[in-house]
């Protein structure tokens, strides 16, 4: 079988993806995000918690608080976990994902301890999911392999 040869210089140069956006771009992303995440969870959480029935003074405050409280805690979340080992910032992710699920969970009605349960089993899968990409991507110590 034939394979191509390295280009010259003997040693394969480190691929980059490109980045298409400037650094400016990314900062209003990296705020953006968690801005519009936060207002979807708080729309979320005051339809599930009003259950068909009208939209009052309530229910809104209700759901800019559940929004602001949101992208405080993700954006806590977003600056603590890279300075983790990767086990612990999955943790720390798995951890902000199951209670984010099991409160918009218990605001439909359901009862605690189903809430917790539904909870925990979403937290399961985010855990796999979260650690598998952190193990794939950081080092022992949580350095991106580059």
């Amino acid at each position: 079988m034939t394979h191509a040869a390295p280009a010259s210089g003997g040693m394969p140069r480190e691929r980059r993806q490109p980045d298409v956006f400037d650094e400016r771009t990314h900062a209003v992303a990296r705020l953006a995000f968690p801005v519009l995440l936060g207002l979807l969870y708080g729309y979320w959480a005051a339809a599930n918690r009003r259950d068909g029935g009208p939209i009052t003074g309530g229910n809104l405050l209700f759901g800019f608080v559940t929004a602001l409280v949101f992208v405080l805690v993700y954006l806590g979340v977003q600056a603590l976990a890279p300075r983790m080992r990767r086990e612990v910032h999955a943790l720390l992710w798995t951890a902000f994902g199951g209670i984010a699920f099991g409160f918009l969970y218990s605001q439909s009605g359901e009862s605690a301890l189903r809430s917790a349960g539904m909870s925990l089993a979403v937290a399961a899968v985010i855990f796999i999911v979260i650690f598998y990409r952190y193990y794939t991507h950081e080092d022992a110590e949580g350095h991106r392999i580059r």
